[in-house]
């Protein structure tokens, strides 16, 4: 299990990493700058706003926010403490120079700054639409197991409602952590598939109603692209581009993210086609990377991705995999 869990933490550094140099960039205009196809990590251009502050292998806030939450789990004997978890965003934030660098997601951006202003104010975190919740969470899906379905959208809602409270930002970081829960434990994809679209209902009787469209419907959507193109990588990244949406929205990436990790069933593949897609490529590559990192374990990851990952961030990621090996023993 030590391996599977390595994987998600490897797995969402590597496809944050690896989507960071084209972040928020159309399709097009990624091709022309990068000349076709990214294949391997690199600088974040001077040229893109968000990216330009990174070097190659380098991960982003994806990764980065998700480390914070795993601290303050580590911290609080694995009961989440919103007013902790808040606290360390904050930190975070200021180290990264986040709000001056524009590294923030909207809701994120919005609600730290609430907090930071010591503002209490739940009407940004209620009326949330972007994916901030869902990026940083896959590693939390590592204390579940998928039969704990109830237990494990309760815990993403304590890590997430510092920022995001809405319904279907609840309900997609609740299915990318299903995600991952269910890829640790089986070796059928169909059935991760299932466990994914199956905890759906019950994120969105957690969160706060919004009127967004349907998660589980446009992940199927996704789903029968990923059916359809699976000889044609080119033609199915540019259908779930034109169709199901790349951007910033839960409700576009989450199942972009869910296709693809369908699509590859492999880490070092779904780290290439996300960095590839366009839109929101590191926090996309973030999501479905960590899943298939979970589906193979790290040693289902290019040693010299590893190499890199670990060169290049100054983060002890053992620390972190060791958090989540005793925290799938605490609360089993």
């Amino acid at each position: 299990m030590r391996d599977k869990i390595a994987g998600v933490i490897y797995g969402m550094a590597l496809g944050d990493a690896m989507g960071m140099p084209a972040e928020l960039w159309g399709r097009n205009r990624a091709k022309k700058f990068f000349g076709g196809t990214i294949t391997e990590f690199l600088d974040g251009p001077q040229e893109n706003d968000v990216a330009m502050y990174y070097k190659k292998g380098q991960f982003t806030d994806d990764t980065g926010q998700a480390l914070v939450l795993l601290d303050s789990i580590s911290s609080t004997s694995y009961v989440p403490d919103v007013k902790d978890i808040a606290n360390r965003l904050l930190e975070w934030a200021k180290r990264e120079h986040a709000f001056e660098n524009n590294i923030l997601g909207p809701t994120s951006k919005a609600a730290l700054t609430n907090l930071r202003n010591g503002v209490e104010d739940k009407t940004v975190t209620d009326k949330a639409l972007s994916n901030g919740s869902a990026m940083r969470i896959a590693p939390i899906g590592c204390l579940f197991s998928p039969e704990q379905k109830e237990e494990l959208v309760e815990y993403v809602y304590g890590v997430s409602r510092a920022t995001h409270t809405s319904d279907v930002t609840i309900a997609g970081a609740s299915m990318i952590a299903m995600g991952v829960s269910s890829a640790l434990v089986h070796t059928n994809f169909e059935q991760v598939i299932e466990d994914i679209l199956s905890i759906e209902e019950l994120g969105y009787q957690k969160g706060c109603e919004t009127f967004s469209a349907s998660l589980g419907e446009r992940t199927k959507i996704g789903l029968e692209l990923a059916k359809k193109y699976r000889d044609d990588e080119e033609q199915f990244l540019k259908k779930i581009y034109d169709i199901v949406g790349t951007g910033v929205g839960i409700i576009e990436s989450v199942p972009a993210a869910i296709s693809i990790a369908y699509y590859a069933q492999n880490p070092n593949r779904a780290c290439i086609l996300c960095a590839n897609l366009g839109g929101d490529t590191d926090t996309i590559g973030a999501m479905a990377t960590a899943i298939c990192g979970a589906f193979t374990g790290k040693g289902g990851i290019k040693d010299e991705y590893i190499e890199i990952l670990q060169k290049q961030n100054d983060v002890d990621f053992e620390q972190y995999i060791e958090i989540l090996v005793r925290g799938r023993e605490v609360l089993k």
